[in-house]
């Protein structure tokens, strides 16, 4: 994997790359190195947003997994750079970098899987909630410790997650929660070895990676808007979908293998 290159935010300033990313086989694997808690600041998260929406225009990318270096995934907000000058709309823009990334990999049409190898704290977490699907290692715990430093955040995505009481503790409290707690409750997928995380995560890409393409990019917009709406205009709207589908030639494509009994060749229309 290559080393982090260099890279040129939205004002043209040179700046070394917080990024190791790879494709391979149709999966593009985001590893953030940014020593040495991967802590995000404004050209770290600069970067993570063009990351993304490349993505979601790059044919050879139908998947993607994101994960840190080494036994940290990211500790937050880089709370060396938080804004002490008081001047007008500075932390206001602070903030909404930090929005507009979650918001970038929650609208990659590409499903995201969050490989998380250790520590995902406040922002850290908001990194792997706007993923679609959450693996993670043994070391791995999850909290939003805003409330011990004089911070707020997290709330709605807490309520997301888990139920009132535990979101509630979590939020009022900075608890921890270890990755084992979080699977025996069914909010992550599995709690592995740190060794077999990233085989686990590339097991699961390689499989949505193999699927159509146009469907899995219907599949990820159906999911992200039906959450929001009340079941019976989210069954609607998905319904829409499927007649969409249907239309596709991947979608004879995937009728003609099933009765050939043959793998489907996807041309992603």
């Amino acid at each position: 994997m290559a080393k982090p290159g260099i890279v040129k935010n939205r004002e043209g300033i040179v700046a070394e790359s917080s990024l190791k990313i790879t494709v391979e086989n149709y999966v593009a694997t985001v590893v953030m190195d940014r020593p040495p808690v991967n802590a995000q600041n404004t050209p770290f998260r600069e970067e993570m947003i063009r990351a993304f929406d490349s993505f979601t225009d790059r044919p050879d990318v139908r998947a993607v997994i994101l994960t840190g270096i080494g036994k940290m995934f990211s500790a937050g907000a880089d709370m060396k750079t938080r804004p002490t000058s008081g001047e007008p709309g500075e932390y206001w823009g602070f903030n909404r970098y930090g929005r507009e990334l979650f918001n970038s990999i929650h609208e990659c049409s590409k499903p995201v899987i969050a490989a998380v190898n250790g520590p995902a704290l406040g922002a850290g977490f908001g990194l792997v909630a706007a993923c679609d699907i959450i693996l993670a290692s043994e070391n791995a715990v999850f909290g939003m410790p805003e409330i011990d430093i004089g911070l707020m955040g997290g709330a709605a995505m807490l309520q997301q997650f888990f139920g009132r009481s535990r979101a509630r503790r979590m939020f009022y409290t900075g608890w921890r929660v270890p990755a084992a707690e979080l699977y025996r409750t069914g909010v992550i997928e599995c709690c592995v070895p740190l060794e077999q995380l990233m085989p686990e995560a590339m097991k699961m890409a390689t499989e949505i990676a193999s699927k159509s393409p146009l469907a899995m990019g219907y599949a990820k917009l159906s999911m992200n808007t039906t959450m929001h709406m009340p079941p019976r205009d989210g069954y609607r709207f998905e319904q829409g979908m499927t007649v969409a589908l249907s239309k596709s030639e991947d979608a004879k494509e995937a009728r003609d293998a099933f009765f050939e009994k043959r793998p489907p060749v996807w041309k992603g229309r």
